[in-house]
């Protein structure tokens, strides 16, 4: 549903997932609501995404370098190509540089994201995703996974992602996939999936996948944009075209959310996979899971109150 009656009148008990608002309609909420997503077409201009682009662009080629950013690359390209868009495949945490954050302070983007947080917003996690040219090595097909066990937070309901189509997102390069009505059911417990090859860092997807639960492939034209709950099973699968599939998200919380300790729960191992990674990038001996989180997050509207 992209349009109908709006129905700010609160609704106390029929709604769990989003809060009253005056910008999702009824049928919208309902829909969230049922199956734990709302696509909304053409919300991101195409002006914008032009610029992420060039920035994205300018990253590959090393012209800019933002502090904190991981930005992962497909080794084995990179004889080949060298430093250019057909080796990253992945930036994440670009809380720092400029022009890609502006993407998380979009008035059109954050009038959706106070629909599901509330008014106090916080950007906690960004990603820009290059889906390069795949091979049956299946080397950057995302298993399905529930992005709630990257995340010591919670409530869970006060956190939604917003992912952006930066061009056309389609079964062929490997749009996004979810299984609706999951975000009801409770976090599984992930881990490296097990099949043949590589599997990508930080790649987690779900032990015990139920493969006959029904999927659908969110087929996404450039600015289109999806919000969808953390506890949502979802995944991508490979880019089989010679182009690249880019897309541009950041998962926002309410500030008033609070952090977990995830010890002796199944995030115990990613915690310490997390921890491990940052000390070697920043070469620090001392380093808490909460501090990479404070070290990322970014409030972009309200007030700072926990996170």
């Amino acid at each position: 549903p992209t349009s109908a009656q709006v129905n700010a009148v609160p609704q106390p008990g029929r709604f769990c997932y989003t809060l009253d608002n005056d910008v999702l309609t009824t049928e919208q909420r309902q829909f969230y609501e049922d199956n734990g997503y709302l696509l909304i077409k053409k919300l991101v201009s195409d002006k914008d995404i032009e610029r992420f682009r060039k920035e994205f662009m300018r990253i590959c080629k090393k012209e800019v370098n933002p502090p904190g950013a991981m930005i992962m690359k497909d080794e084995s390209l990179r004889s080949q190509y060298g430093q250019s868009e057909k080796v990253v495949n992945k930036v994440q945490d670009f809380q720092e540089d400029k022009e890609l954050f502006r993407y998380c302070t979009l008035p059109e983007v954050l009038k959706y994201v106070e629909c599901f947080t509330g008014p106090d917003i916080m950007a906690m996690h960004t990603m820009l995703i290059n889906k390069l040219p795949d091979t049956d090595k299946q080397t950057f097909l995302h298993p399905m996974h529930q992005d709630l066990h990257y995340f010591p937070f919670r409530p869970a309901d006060r956190i939604v992602c917003s992912w952006t189509a930066m061009e056309r997102a389609d079964q062929d390069n490997g749009c996004l996939v979810v299984q609706p009505g999951t975000h009801k059911e409770p976090l599984k417990p992930h881990g490296y999936p097990k099949w043949e090859g590589k599997a990508n860092k930080l790649f987690h997807g779900l032990l015990d996948e139920d493969e006959k639960s029904p999927r659908v492939h969110l087929v996404m034209e450039k600015g289109d944009t999806v919000f969808f709950h953390p506890l949502l099973i979802h995944g991508s699968g490979i880019n089989k075209t010679s182009g690249f599939r880019k897309s541009i998200s950041c998962h926002f919380a309410s500030s008033q959310c609070y952090y977990i300790d995830v010890k002796n729960t199944d995030q115990e191992h990613l915690e310490k996979e997390i921890v491990e990674i940052a000390r070697k990038k920043y070469n620090v001996t001392s380093v808490e899971l909460r501090d990479i989180w404070n070290f990322r997050a970014r409030l972009v509207q309200g007030e700072r109150i926990n996170l």
